[in-house]
């Protein structure tokens, strides 16, 4: 590819500046100090939203971002979105007419995909925060609201932009601290549950009200100079964290491939491979030989795409520390205007996670060519998503709910894998407990229970997926988005691929059943079931590596059939 046709993406302003004079243990408080801030704003948000997807789920992003847009801080939620909040920022500024028109008291509604990196319904409020009239930072949350005018609450079929909801290019919801009522009626006037919206986005605006108050605090205290001086010097230090570990990989070039079942129209397959470079201290992702944007809403933007990698990556070498600007400078990403991977306006993208959690899985294909000790086998890949939506009968009142689901993680080098747990780009969220949704919805899960052999054989066996089955109680809609249907989660080192891949299934009352994967206002019927099944996990090294008592462990728990066990492992039955 030439240089015209490619993109590159950097971190934020700046690089390793050395700064000397920044106090350590002064820096390691702000630091500290920051990341309180960050999750201040998460529990003001999660304490007064309307919406189980918030509450529950966590299905969000909180942050703070310095005047250049560089990450101060983020408290843990939804992994994906973090990584974009840097583009919500910089584009809802924009679109509000640039830094010269904020003023304090300024709250800024945002949700163009090719800037937020999702759907509409992911809605980004951005505050900038003023210090002494001084701009000094961004308080920003992006939330998922349950319905925003799209054609259905939830696609897989949507063929453009104009179809998935409605657009806020960077308005002003309050102007100098006074709430701007057209906007805001605007917004509830475009979703079938207003309601829930309009509390969700009040809780938004909470949140990054509190996050800016305990910002503005912390710097009170310390003064913004040496504030700065010791942002600086944490960016250094997160730099450094990363690029120590960039430096035991061995330089080269490692391309991990990957598929999508389709695109939500057509049902081709859509191989696709992603190159990791390796220089020194340096990584670049390379997603040029994406394929083109897809007729169908696949389309992963830029923002979702540059998270995808840095998350990846910043996951293996951050050190479990609470990453910031500088855990990005090691890390560079490249993509191809016009592809999958870098979507131009007017593609459809309401399934952007999809591809981008692809991506991911892809990522640690490559990192596993060099340093296969380092990561995991394939999980099962997906989240396996289900929107909801109805009328209660009792009632009349419109309700929706949506979560992500549990799927088998990949075995290591170090043991097994995990059972039932999300995919690692939403690592930090949760689905709702049974209790909660029994009694918010108007279901009754007739079944939740771990898929004996579902996990892939290996030295290290991979982890269990886990069925799900919705009874419904009233008529119901429900947008299913379940991918990987068609390929279980890779093994490595000799490890099996899962056992079982993801899949779903509509089962009526009379007992006919119907198979599915990707489907659009699927018509869930009184006494109908759905079937949910979250795939395994990929196994880890050879199968006639593993411990004897470990296999008759997995027979006794239930883990693996007796059958499956000899069939997989019969150097663990030589002894009967």
């Amino acid at each position: 590819m030439s240089a015209v046709e490619t993109v590159v993406h950097r971190a934020g302003a700046g690089g390793a500046t050395g700064v000397a004079d920044a106090d350590p243990i002064t820096t390691e408080v702000i630091r500290h100090g920051l990341n309180s801030a960050a999750n201040q704003m998460k529990r003001a948000l999660v304490r007064t939203a309307f919406s189980p997807i918030i509450y529950e789920v966590l299905d969000f992003a909180v942050a703070i971002y310095d005047d250049q847009i560089r990450l101060l801080a983020q408290a843990p939620s939804l992994p994906l979105f973090m990584g974009t909040m840097n583009y919500c920022v910089e584009y809802a500024v924009e679109g509000a007419g640039g830094v010269d028109k904020l003023q304090p008291g300024d709250i800024i509604l945002y949700n163009e995909p090719y800037g937020t990196g999702s759907h509409p319904q992911d809605a980004a409020v951005v505050m900038p925060v003023f210090f002494d009239g001084t701009l000094i930072a961004y308080t920003a949350i992006k939330g998922h609201w349950l319905d925003i005018g799209g054609k259905e609450p939830y696609s897989t079929d949507t063929v453009d932009v104009f179809q998935e909801g409605t657009i806020f290019p960077g308005v002003k919801l309050y102007r100098a601290g006074e709430l701007v009522d057209d906007i805001y009626r605007m917004a509830l006037a475009n979703t079938r549950v207003p309601k829930m919206v309009a509390g969700d986005l009040n809780a938004e605006v909470v949140g990054v009200r509190a996050g800016a108050a305990a910002l503005v605090d912390l710097v009170g205290r310390y003064g913004l100079e040496t504030f700065r001086t010791s942002v600086e010097r944490m960016y250094d230090h997160g730099e450094a964290v990363v690029r120590a570990y960039l430096e035991q990989m061995p330089d080269g070039q490692y391309v991990g491939q990957g598929r999508m079942d389709n695109n939500g129209i057509t049902e081709d397959p859509i191989p696709f491979e992603v190159v990791l470079e390796i220089e020194g201290s340096s990584a670049r992702v390379d997603f040029s030989r994406a394929p083109d944007a897809q007729e169908g809403p696949v389309n992963c933007p830029i923002p979702s795409t540059v998270s995808a990698s840095r998350i990846a990556l910043t996951m293996l070498a951050g050190s479990g520390e609470p990453p910031n600007e500088g855990h990005f400078r090691a890390i560079e990403v490249v993509t191809r205007p016009g592809s999958m991977f870098h979507p131009l306006k007017p593609s459809p993208c309401f399934l952007y996670g999809w591809p981008a959690m692809q991506s991911m899985e892809v990522i640690y294909n490559a990192v596993a060519q060099a340093m296969p000790d380092a990561v995991t086998a394939c999980s099962g890949g997906d989240i396996c998503s289900l929107v909801w939506w109805g009328t209660r009968e009792a009632t009349g009142e419109p309700w929706a709910d949506g979560s992500p689901h549990p799927v088998g993680q990949g075995a290591h080098v170090r043991g097994d894998g995990a059972n039932s747990l999300l995919h690692v780009a939403e690592s930090a969220t949760r689905f709702s407990p049974t209790e909660v949704w029994e009694t918010k919805n108007p279901w009754l899960l007739e079944r939740v229970e771990l898929i004996a052999d579902s996990g892939g054989a290996g030295k290290h066996r991979g982890g269990l997926g886990v069925q799900m089955d919705f009874q419904m109680l009233e008529d119901a809609w429900v947008t299913a988005v379940i991918e990987r249907t068609q390929s279980p989660g890779w093994g490595l080192e000799g490890g099996e691929p899962a056992g079982v891949a993801n899949a779903g299934a509509l089962r009526q009352a009379d007992g006919t059943r119907t198979t599915l994967g990707k489907a659009t206002r699927l018509k869930v019927a009184k006494g109908a079931t759905f079937e949910l099944t979250c795939g395994g996990g990929g196994g880890y090294g050879p199968p006639s590596e593993r411990d004897p008592e470990a296999v008759r462990s997995d027979v006794r728990e239930g883990y693996v059939s007796e059958a499956r066990a000899r069939e997989q492992y019969p150097h663990a039955f030589e002894d009967e």
